[in-house]
């Protein structure tokens, strides 16, 4: 049986990008390094030639070539090293530049099926174009051994001093490369809409985290522990009744004393054997106490207690650490700065925590024909989306800092991606299709902004993109329609979060959805729903986009997935009161 082998050439000075990273650099939600590990997962072993990338699993090879940057040969022969230390090396061996956003495995595979049943050392993938791509084809091992060995050095060679004489040409299609700006946003502009699930999976995991600070709990709701969150005192504190009772020390029966434990109280006077005292819940047990019984299981007469006879056989006694010890934790890296978090906090004694974020997010309106304030001159409309946002996205633990309108002039949009902003998020509405007034992707073009979601095969909502500029902030476009940018926003807020803050993503909530095979279609939709009697959703087939009158009585958004037939689970994500 032949053996495959890979070699994914993820280095390079990309000096016509700019000097940017091209091998991370995402199409179609994917970073173009990411489609060639893929493309080549079938393979034994795989060898990344380039910097250390710390997402690249444990099964990946990672070397450098030495010099790095010193040309697509010299990575080769790093790779080949790192290959001839195996025992057993591969009888064939691929090898892929990491700048062929839409290669694919089946692609891969062609070509090793032509080396397998081929006697040439080469096999070369050409593009529609006819050209030869030098960096994606297969090798038969000894032959690329043999062709590095020839040279009397290997830094700064084209691959066409490798090229042997016996090769053969396969025509793919899908493997142009990107080695400007202009082929990379051409890929871009020809990548399919992301599905909303790796939509977020992207966010969740793509976006650059928020810097890690310290701060009081209280302070900063919204936010995510960056480290556990350890207690620094026990709890409780020392033995307490969890009960209104009566301590008491030896058997029964047990004489009453006169004195009494309050919670917050002086402890009382240590218990000889036969004595009990009266207690309340939270007081501190008195030494020399062996059980707490409630008032409900005991009798009192003449100042004697007994137990009564059909009373269960119980310690209603709290012990000191029985919650939590000094040093445990309490809640987990990652967990959401919520009521509960910051009561549990200050129960375990905790003053300051490193948290990241919360996230901070301005709002930009766009678009001339939008007026919030003021009587409203021909052709215009009144925001009625602008003025919710701010609720809408403290729901999802976003803090709005302020609102802003901007119109549609050419360099609007250039003024806002470039200004200093302590926000974490830009939360834009409009300007995100193809029309003459959509500015907004031309300006992240200009602002070297990565995109991580260029669109969404969802509706509505296919027009959103997210990107990240460098340094931040994180952008989101949103649809100008007021429903299409509530609907958006609820479904992409959370994974904005996770990803900023290390939050783990939200649980998915699923419920049936009655009346699904009515919605449905051959895209996923995003419809506003209410509450069955019987259980479940009923979803409004038919809504109207440029209002929000479709949320009115309404207790949730839906997500249908295309063809989906009545009964069928569907996620739903509840609207805010």
């Amino acid at each position: 049986m032949t053996t495959v082998d890979a070699i994914v050439l993820a280095g390079g000075r990309a000096t016509r990008m700019g000097g940017v990273d091209k091998p991370a650099i995402a199409v179609g939600g994917r970073a173009m390094l990411g489609v060639a590990v893929e493309a080549v997962a079938a393979c034994a072993r795989t060898v990344v030639v380039g910097p250390q990338r710390p997402e690249l699993g444990p099964g990946i090879r990672q070397v450098q070539e030495v010099p790095a940057g010193s040309g697509p040969v010299a990575a080769l022969a790093c790779g080949m090293r790192a290959l001839q230390e195996c025992d057993f090396p591969a009888d064939l061996v691929v090898v892929l530049a990491a700048d062929l956003p839409f290669l694919t495995a089946p692609a891969v595979d062609e070509l090793i099926e032509h080396a397998t049943t081929s006697a040439a050392d080469a096999v070369f993938a050409t593009d529609e174009s006819g050209r030869p791509q030098y960096l994606v084809g297969v090798w038969r091992h000894a032959a690329l051994l043999a062709a590095l060995q020839q040279l009397d050095s290997v830094a700064n060679q084209p691959m066409k001093a490798l090229v042997p004489v016996d090769t053969v040409m396969v025509p793919l299609s899908g493997i142009a490369d990107c080695d400007t700006p202009e082929q990379v946003r051409a890929a871009q502009a020809a990548a399919p809409p992301l599905p909303l699930e790796r939509a977020r999976e992207i966010l969740a995991t793509g976006l650059t985290r928020l810097p890690v600070r310290e701060a009081r709990p209280a302070s900063v709701p919204g936010a995510a522990l960056a480290a556990p969150l350890t207690a620094a005192e026990a709890l409780p504190r020392f033995d307490v009744s969890a009960m209104d009772g009566y301590a008491v020390a030896g058997s029964p029966p047990w004489r009453l004393r006169h004195d009494v434990g309050f919670a917050g109280g002086e402890r009382p006077v240590g218990l000889l054997a036969g004595e009990a005292v009266r207690i309340a819940t939270g007081a501190h047990i008195p030494e020399g106490t062996d059980a707490v019984i409630r008032d409900e299981y005991i009798r009192l007469d003449d100042g004697v207690l007994r137990r009564l006879p059909d009373a269960p056989i119980r310690d209603d006694i709290r012990r000191r650490g029985e919650d939590w010890a000094v040093g445990d934790t309490v809640a987990a890296a990652g967990t959401p700065v919520t009521a509960a978090l910051i009561s549990v906090a200050a129960a375990a004694e905790v003053a300051t925590v490193r948290v990241r974020g919360p996230v901070r997010a301005r709002i930009i309106m766009t678009g001339d024909e939008i007026r919030s304030e003021g009587p409203l001159h021909s052709g215009q409309t009144r925001d009625s989306i602008g003025p919710v946002l701010p609720n809408l996205l403290s729901w999802h633990g976003i803090a709005p800092s302020d609102r802003v309108h901007l119109r549609d002039t050419p360099n609007g949009f250039d003024e806002v991606l470039t200004a200093p902003s302590d926000d974490d998020l830009l939360v834009i509405v409009g300007a995100t299709g193809g029309g003459a007034a959509d500015q907004l992707r031309s300006a992240l073009d200009r602002a070297g902004a990565r995109i991580l979601v260029h669109r969404l095969r969802m509706r509505p909502g296919g027009s959103t993109v997210v990107a990240e500029l460098s340094g931040g902030p994180v952008v989101l476009g949103l649809p100008g329609n007021p429903f299409a940018a509530v609907a958006t926003l609820s479904a992409l807020a959370p994974a904005v979060v996770s990803g900023l803050t290390g939050r783990p993503p939200a649980r998915i909530r699923t419920a049936p959805l009655l009346n699904a095979g009515e919605i449905s279609g051959p895209v996923p939709r995003i419809v506003p729903a209410r509450a069955a009697a019987a259980g479940g959703w009923l979803g409004d087939a038919h809504i109207r986009t440029a209002h929000l009158a479709g949320l009115l009585d309404r207790e949730a958004l839906v997500l249908v997935p295309a063809g989906a037939a009545d009964g069928a689970p569907v996620e739903y994500l509840p609207l805010p009161g």
